[in-house]
């Protein structure tokens, strides 16, 4: 597997305070030097709380979205 120095953070939680937020802005003040691309998230959509199970399983990361960014970052 190719080394590419590139993050991607997962979290079925909300961008904004998430877990990922906090680990990706911890890894830009220590780590910045050493990325090769700007980190990367996957995390929950931006919309209004679905009440609803089918209505919340479209709002969480896929594994096809994580795939996604998971080769964005490999292949750039």
């Amino acid at each position: 597997m190719k080394k590419t120095n590139r993050l991607v953070t997962v979290e079925e939680g909300w961008g904004p305070m998430g877990v990922g937020a906090e680990v990706i802005a911890r890894v830009l003040e220590h780590a910045f030097d050493y990325l090769d691309a700007p980190p990367m998230r996957v995390h929950q959509e931006d919309v209004p709380l679905p009440y609803a199970a089918n209505l919340e399983h479209l709002s969480l990361p896929s594994v096809e979205k994580i795939v996604k960014a998971a080769k964005a970052a490999t292949y750039k």
